[in-house]
């Protein structure tokens, strides 16, 4: 689809993508899916690790255990959304031809996973 073609009847994000720039190589968009993709996997884990966290029994105490719970499943949710948000403006720029935007989810993933951690590492150390 080149961008002299109207979107679809339905109006949607994907016609309205589609009706932007020329269509790059597939193979960048093929890896801008598989990036999108290994988000989601992170999300996935970041909430299985609060539902992991949540379960642990006596290994940390009940309101650290909750809370704890809380940020990994939360951040899981939001990696996720902001997963298709990064999909979206990397796929838009690759059919814009333009620079890349930067990744706004990495220095929040490490960031904040480093913080959690550090919670984490100094709870069970108290606890023992």
């Amino acid at each position: 689809m080149t961008a002299t073609q109207a979107p679809g009847p339905s109006g949607g994000w994907a016609d309205r993508l589609l009706a932007e720039g020329t269509d790059p190589d597939p193979r960048f968009t093929l890896a801008n899916e598989r990036t999108f993709l290994a988000w989601i996997r992170t999300a996935l884990a970041l909430i299985a690790g609060g539902i992991g966290v949540a379960l642990s029994g006596d290994l940390v105490d009940a309101p650290l255990r909750i809370g704890l719970a809380i940020v990994f499943s939360g951040t899981g949710a939001l990696v996720a959304a902001l997963a298709f948000r990064r999909w979206l403006r990397t796929e838009r720029a690759l059919r814009r031809a333009e620079t890349l935007p930067p990744p706004a989810l990495a220095p929040l993933m490490s960031y904040g996973l480093a913080a959690t951690a550090i919670v984490l590492l100094v709870a069970l150390l108290a606890t023992r």
